[in-house]
């Protein structure tokens, strides 16, 4: 059976069933053929199940103008009822269909004759629906209905003209189409193809596909056309005046140069004319934009009419030259090769696989991006959907490494620039308070100057280099603004298309920018800006990753800069070691650096005074280079002494091994704490305090103990200020050391909050106080329970040589902390004490 024949064979029945395409931005009417590209999973269904029907038939209808801007702002949306498309629709058939390598299906579609939607029956897996056909529009059913032969012979004749005259004034008109549209015989015909070719709205299209009388049709295309015959008239009449003008400059230029070259024979021209004519040349040279250049010219206009000898003059120069110089439309190719980025990450760091393996993750999402929009027709695909053109360059989310200092967090974007083959450029934000600092100056100010952003990019080249956004927490804020709420706008993907440099006062495009942020405490970041980042966390080294990172990356580097021979410094495990304990305490390496740097140096004296022979330093020379040690190993308390429990911290340059000192104050009252505690440790001590109070008399112990005497909490480096919940366990561990005359055993540290009903909370920074541990030579670390999961980010080497025990009540950290009867020597009540002790755990058990 044939189209026709099917055609009519369905015309028999009132209401008939087919699958349906909606369609945005397009109309399909009777008569017409169109290629459309189907990409939503719903469209890509109809598709694939009509060629699979014997006839290859469907509806297309068209969505109404209200219901695209659903579609516009979520890929994944579809119509859900038939308010969102117009009921009357085009029966076509599907001619042939082509599916891309990713995603869409693309098809060719005839119209066939005209349909009303009656009833949207099913939206899944695909769209199906019930219609019913219309009247055609022919030359009959118009005759029939009243119009003359005539009229239709006239208004059909007064179109074909029209048309003529629109290939007359356009010369690129296909003469294949002109022919087929001064041949077409049905006059509904002519009118659908003059739609489609005149490229109407939506509305205006749906409206001729509604309309019944054909006299109506014809009468509004000849309209239609007439305007845009008369468009196209003016445009032309434009561009003949426009060539003249062109010409007219022309004959200028070249009359300039030949004045340009008899000044010169005659020694005529000035500076200021010969820098004027420059910048007219790089100018017209430069690749900038409309805006770019209507601003360049506006401004040599009054810089030629005022000269450079004023002051204005030389504002306007420097204006000029950075308006020139600017990167408008230069780009660097990426190198999107993962197993390149690795080699460079692994080569510029040790250690730190995790982050590595986040950076490559950020790195190959971006090259999936470049490979969709290379494998998808551009055009078809920002015509659906422009605002995303800018999108196909950008990587996403704006990551930020957050942690101590000298971990490598400025180093790691640098290598992420050297993996891309994009230039690097730093933003240093520490300290910044003015906004105009990336903002930018207006022009009206002395000595104004674009915002950091914008002289980033000047000295990159190129408008998609790597900024770095150093110590986004050191940003302040005073009267001058807030430049924290320009890095929002900076770091937008939805508005940094557009930033706006006040000192430019041109729209700049920083979507192409791949920002690196990095901050020591997160918690002196605002929320909102925090928001626009994702967060990688870099934790301290431990010291078998000092040392090899000292070995393969430091040692070569300080030798370099001391101009010494590669191999004029050699310095064996154990004096790294000593150098790492004893002269650095820090997270990162930085010091540890600082101190290599000194004995390259000592070497560098003894090279000088003409020694050429390699030299091997020592641990045993390390003080006569670097002089005492620093650091000393916390070997003050391996003395057992009651009323002291070692705990672990957290600070912004790493892990720190604290000491909690408690002591009974005879006749006194209160709490007492020193030591620069915060709030919330003061809290933590007065919890510890009560929860010990609250159990005493079950146990024994005299209760004038704290009604007659105070109590004196100290954690010594009273200089330092020191805050946090994580403290919890050791106080309380330290007033039941000194309330039970037990001593807390020396080889052990501890971390944990509290409650005031002996439970255990988890804390932070696991890491970095196991880590502080391991330094001080410490064996033993009891956690909270729920602490069990952050163990999997202690070194494998570290974690061997430890042992952790996982405590979810105060009990378990006792009896884990204090030293047992037979472990305590010298103690003449020691029978007493553990007889006490042991009824405080079998309270706390009850």
């Amino acid at each position: 059976m044939d189209i026709t024949a099917s055609v009519f064979s369905r015309q028999e029945k009132q209401l008939e069933t087919s699958l349906l395409l909606p369609l945005r931005n397009i109309v399909l009417l009777p008569g017409i053929t169109l290629p459309i590209v189907a990409g939503r999973r719903r469209s890509v269904a109809v598709a694939e199940s009509t060629m699979l029907t014997e006839h290859k038939q469907l509806i297309v209808a068209a969505i109404r103008p209200e219901a695209q801007g659903k579609l516009e702002e979520d890929e994944k949306a579809e119509i859900n009822s038939l308010d969102e498309i117009y009921p009357v629709a085009t029966l076509a058939v599907v001619k042939k269909i082509s599916r891309l390598p990713i995603g869409p299906v693309q098809l060719i579609i005839e119209g066939l004759e005209r349909v009303r939607i009656e009833q949207l029956i099913q939206t899944e897996p695909t769209y199906t629906v019930n219609y019913q056909l219309l009247p055609q529009v022919t030359t009959e059913t118009a005759i029939a209905a009243g119009t003359e032969q005539q009229t239709l012979a006239a208004l059909t004749s007064a179109i074909q003209s029209l048309w003529q005259e629109a290939a007359m004034l356009n010369s690129n008109f296909p003469e294949e189409l002109l022919a087929v549209l001064l041949h077409s015989d049905e006059p509904a015909q002519l009118a659908y193809q003059t739609s489609i070719l005149l490229q109407q709205d939506v509305p205006e299209m749906q409206a001729v596909l509604e309309e019944e009388n054909l006299e109506m049709l014809l009468r509004q295309m000849l309209a239609d056309l007439k305007q845009e015959v008369e468009v196209q008239r003016l445009r032309r009449e434009i561009l003949g005046e426009t060539k003249k003008e062109i010409e007219g400059q022309q004959r200028e230029f070249f009359l300039r140069q030949q004045l340009k070259q008899i000044q010169e024979e005659l020694g005529e021209l000035d500076p200021d004319s010969q820098e004027i004519e420059e910048l007219r040349v790089r100018i017209k040279e430069g690749q900038l934009p409309e805006t770019a250049q209507k601003q360049a010219k506006r401004e040599l206009a009054r810089l030629e009419r005022i000269g450079n000898a004023s002051a204005e003059g030389g504002v306007i120069r420097t204006y000029l030259d950075w308006l020139l110089e600017m990167p408008w439309n230069k780009t660097v190719q990426d190198n999107l090769d993962l197993q390149h980025a690795r080699e460079v990450l692994d080569a510029d760091h040790h250690g730190l696989t995790k982050i590595k393996e986040r950076i490559i993750e950020h790195l190959a999402t971006f090259k999936l991006k470049q490979m969709a929009w290379t494998q998808q027709d551009l055009e078809t695909r920002d015509a659906e959907q422009p605002q995303k053109l800018d999108q196909r360059y950008t990587i996403g989310t704006v990551i930020c490494f957050a942690g101590p200092p000298g971990v490598g967090k400025t180093s790691l974007g640098r290598s992420i620039a050297h993996a891309l083959g994009r230039p690097f450029e730093r933003v240093s934000l520490g300290g910044l308070r003015d906004e105009a600092e990336l903002r930018g100056h207006r022009r009206t100010y002395i000595g104004a100057m674009p915002g950091r952003i914008i002289q980033a990019l000047y000295r990159a080249g190129v408008k998609n280099p790597v900024i770095m956004l150093d110590e986004l927490d050191k940003v302040g804020m005073d009267y001058r603004g807030d430049p924290a709420s320009v890095l929002l706008e900076i770091l937008d993907p939805q508005q940094n298309h557009s930033f706006r440099d006040l000192y430019l006062d041109l729209d700049f495009d920083l979507s192409q920018i791949i920002f690196i942020g990095t901050a020591n405490d997160l918690s002196r970041v605002p929320p909102p800006l925090i928001d626009r980042l994702e967060i990688i966390e870099l934790s301290g080294y431990s010291q078998q990753e000092k040392i090899a990172i000292a070995q393969k990356y430091l040692l070569p580097r300080q030798i370099e800069k001391a101009g010494l021979p590669a191999n004029a410094v050699q310095l064996p495990t154990e004096t790294l070691r000593q150098v790492i304990e004893n002269y650095t305490r820090e997270a990162g390496v930085r010091k540890l650096e600082q101190q290599l740097g000194t004995l390259c140096r000592k070497v560098a004296v003894q090279y000088a005074n003409g020694k050429t022979e390699p030299m091997a330093i020592y641990p045993e020379q390390l003080e006569a280079s670097l002089g005492p040690r620093r650091f000393l190993l916390e070997q003050i308390r391996k003395t057992t002494q009651p009323g002291v429990a070692t705990g672990l911290a957290w600070t912004l340059q790493g892990g720190e091994v604290l000491f909690v000192e408690a002591v009974f104050l005879p006749q006194g009252k209160d709490l007492m704490l020193t030591g620069q505690l915060g709030e919330v440790m003061q809290e933590s001590a007065q919890i510890a305090r009560s929860y010990v109070w609250s159990h005493a008399a079950s146990v024994g112990i005299d209760l004038s103990a704290f009604k007659d005497n105070g109590l004196h909490l100290h954690v010594p480096a009273g200089a330092i200020p020191k805050d946090g919940p994580s403290a919890g366990v050791t106080m309380v561990t330290a007033i039941a050391s000194l309330l039970m005359n037990q001593s807390v055993r020396t080889d052990t540290a501890m971390t944990g909050e509290i409650n005031l009903s002996g439970e255990v909370l988890p804390i932070g920074g696991v890491r970095e106080k196991v880590l502080a541990a391991h330094r001080t030579g410490i064996k033993r670390v009891l956690l909270p329970q729920q602490n069990q999961k952050d163990l999997v980010d202690v070194p494998d080497d570290v974690r061997s040589q430890m042992e952790f025990i996982l405590c979810d009540r105060i009990e378990q950290v006792l009896e884990n902390a204090l030293l047992q009867q037979q472990e305590v020597k010298s103690h003449q009540d020691s029978r007493d004490g553990h007889h006490r002790i042991t009824k405080l755990f079998q309270m706390f058990s009850n």
